[in-house]
């Protein structure tokens, strides 16, 4: 358990990316929309991928939220993690279906109007063309886009995503939201990358508990987990992982941790 711690469809609006701010530290939070997941239907494999993406960037995700298809609820959301994190991401809701109103909940929360977007309108028509499908009420849904908003393109299935301010808004199907985060990510702020360093304990984690949280007091700059295993040939053990954005604080950690192990083994070995 953790102790602490096309091209054109793209407007000139959205964030360039990274060298200027490479220091900074960018937050983010994501908001994940859909009565299925709250019911079990449907099983969330958005969560995990998007936080290691995000991380491999230097973007810390802070919080996740998971609401129904409401639009108080959503809206809410929306307002509260939009003015608290650097990016807010959403997945789901932008489909074709009546109950697809993430579109409509982003306008509201930014108070801008929406309607069918050109641009959104002309990739729709390609990709049917391509398809052989015709445009119907349902699809054309897809192409409302609150005022305002830049597209996030999207290669597998044509219907665009939505960037307004510091909110973009995916899909909910996994392989289409990838595609979408591979759109974006190039034009995100990035921060410093996070170091991380795994050390085997090879003692229980009751056993070493309180001294990690010694060393965490120690080491503010660095996050120190504690996560159990059990080991087949060996029995319980732990494994403990040191994160931060400074190298040296994370060695200086880490050989901290490293006696602290030696220490414990050295007393269950001799018994004392």
């Amino acid at each position: 358990m953790a102790r602490c711690a096309g091209p054109g469809a793209l407007g000139s609006s959205m964030a360039t990316a990274n060298s200027p701010t490479a220091a900074e530290h960018v937050t983010a939070a994501l908001l994940v929309i859909g009565d299925e997941i709250l019911s079990g239907r449907t099983k969330d494999k958005n969560i995990g991928y998007i936080a290691e993406y995000l991380t491999a960037l230097g973007i810390d995700l802070r919080e996740v939220r998971v609401v129904g298809d409401e639009e108080g609820p959503i809206v809410e959301a929306l307002n509260a993690l939009r003015h608290r994190y650097t990016y807010v991401f959403t997945t789901g809701g932008i489909g074709p279906t009546h109950d697809d109103i993430t579109a409509d909940c982003v306008a509201k929360a930014f108070g801008v109007p929406i309607d069918v977007d050109p641009r959104a309108l002309a990739i729709l028509h390609e990709r049917l063309r391509a398809t052989g499908a015709e445009m119907n009420e349902a699809r054309l849904r897809m192409t409302r886009i609150p005022k305002g908003a830049d597209l996030v393109l999207n290669k597998v299935s044509g219907a665009p995503g939505i960037w307004i301010g510091n909110v973009i808004v995916m899909a909910g199907v996994p392989t289409i939201m990838q595609a979408m985060l591979d759109e974006v990510a190039p034009k995100l702020k990035t921060g410093v990358r996070i170091l991380s360093q795994t050390l085997r304990a090879d003692a229980r984690e009751g056993d070493i508990g309180t001294q990690l949280g010694e060393i965490a007091k120690a080491n503010p700059e660095v996050a120190i987990g504690s996560y159990p295993f059990f080991d087949p040939q060996h029995g319980p053990n732990t494994n403990v992982v040191l994160r931060a954005r400074d190298a040296q604080k994370l060695a200086l950690a880490a050989r901290a941790v490293e006696k602290m192990l030696e220490r414990v083994r050295g007393a269950q070995s001799s018994g004392g």
